[in-house]
């Protein structure tokens, strides 16, 4: 049996939902806006990539065996 990463199966999906939005809205406001403010999705994007990517390296990692 693998193990459960640290964010549960909503959580998870919320933050796929997050990142998407985030990454689909940076190139959006990039074209409408002047300023540099789209830059904040992008950043946002990438933190959220980064919790899901450290939460699959968790599910992946194998159950410590117990000795004894």
């Amino acid at each position: 049996m693998r193990s459960a990463g640290f964010l549960s199966e909503s959580q998870r999906r919320l933050a796929w939902v997050g990142f998407l939005l985030a990454a689909f809205q940076a190139p959006l406001a990039a074209k409408f806006v002047d300023d540099a403010s789209w830059l904040f999705a992008v950043v946002v994007a990438m933190v959220v990539a980064t919790v899901i990517l450290a939460d699959d390296v968790e599910r992946r990692r194998p159950e410590a065996v117990e000795e004894g």
